[in-house]
């Protein structure tokens, strides 16, 4: 069995897999909110004594790879971020398993999506404008919860090979007045702006605030309420027409932040948005604002309106990568980060 996890800033999910022909099968699937548990230890032990009761007990060699995709940046042997409440080691995921180091992977969590664009099916996937994907073309794939994530896919003559980035610490670029003033207010509170203090679930209030002063909302000061979730709620229930502007300014910031990433790489096999968020507003992703924000950039706006563009629909993306990654490595073959 392969043992295959998504550690995120908000959630976690560790999925037991059966190996047959190249091919892997879920067979257990732990879910757990990140604030529950306090350490990596405490993850996996929770995870094994869940799997044990479930008639899955994890001994005598059952697993034998685990691989783990992480919001943050691979040095070495641990997971650095700014996201997570604490740290991710291979040594202790070692000991936990009884696994040799060399059968572990860590994975930033945006490789470990992408590396499963290739193993997901048609149902996985919704399309937002009608572009045709090249054969073997760059890919890129940009996905927004508690932080941002973007990586790209390069075809090396045999497979995809994926490089991972840290776009989400790239300075915002505003394109409008409004974006303009959310910049400056923000620039009175912090050194810089970077990218992910808006397009992230923590953006939301941040534009909220900024952009409609006037509006106030009781759960931005309630302890246990994520604003973003209310926000979102509110704008696509029609309750608030300031929560329906946030986030249509969110929206349109997000486009424009993937067309930005497409204008560097040119991805005409397609570009992918992953992400807890995007499966919360995708009735939103789908009105249009988002590909033409994508496509907004001046002369090369009819060739970007070509590239398509997928919302990725199965939240266990990251699980399923990381999974094919380690059955890589197993067989043999260099991962596809190499």
């Amino acid at each position: 069995m392969i043992l295959a996890g998504d550690i995120g800033g908000t959630k976690c999910t560790l999925t037991l897999f059966s190996c047959s022909h190249s091919r892997l099968r879920s067979i257990y699937r732990f879910h757990i909110q990140t604030r529950e548990v306090f350490s990596l230890e405490q993850l996996l032990n929770r995870f094994i004594d869940s799997a044990a009761q479930a008639g899955f007990p994890l001994s005598n060699g059952q697993v034998s790879s685990a691989a783990f995709g992480s919001a943050g940046t691979v040095v070495e042997d641990r997971v650095v971020s700014n996201n997570l409440p604490w740290a991710v080691e291979r040594l202790a995921i070692a000991n936990i398993l009884g696994l040799e180091i060399e059968k572990i992977f860590l994975l930033n969590d945006l490789v470990a999506a992408a590396a499963s664009l290739v193993h997901l099916t048609k149902d996985d996937l919704l399309q937002l404008n009608e572009g045709q994907p090249q054969p073997r073309a760059p890919m890129a794939l940009i996905a927004a919860g508690t932080g941002l994530g973007e990586a790209i896919l390069f075809w090396d003559g045999q497979r995809y090979q994926i490089s991972p980035s840290e776009a989400c610490l790239t300075d915002f670029a505003p394109r409008n007045d409004r974006e303009f003033l959310l910049l400056q207010s923000l620039r009175h509170r912090m050194e810089r702006v970077c990218t992910e203090d808006i397009i992230s679930g923590r953006g939301f209030r941040a534009i909220h605030q900024i952009i409609f002063p006037g509006v106030q909302h009781a759960f931005f000061d309630e302890p246990g309420i994520d604003p973003a979730v209310k926000i979102t709620q509110q704008a696509l229930e029609g309750s608030c027409s300031a929560c329906v502007e946030t986030l249509q300014i969110w929206t349109e910031a997000y486009g424009a932040e993937a067309g930005n990433m497409a204008l560097r790489v040119l991805p005409f096999g397609g570009v992918y948005v992953a992400g807890g968020i995007a499966l919360k507003i995708l009735s939103k992703l789908q009105d249009g604002s988002f590909v033409r924000a994508f496509s907004d950039k001046m002369k090369l706006s009819t060739q970007l309106a070509k590239i398509p563009i997928f919302v990725v629909l199965n939240e266990d993306a990251p699980v399923l990568g990381a999974a094919y990654e380690a059955m890589a490595a197993l067989n043999g073959r260099l991962p596809s980060t190499s």
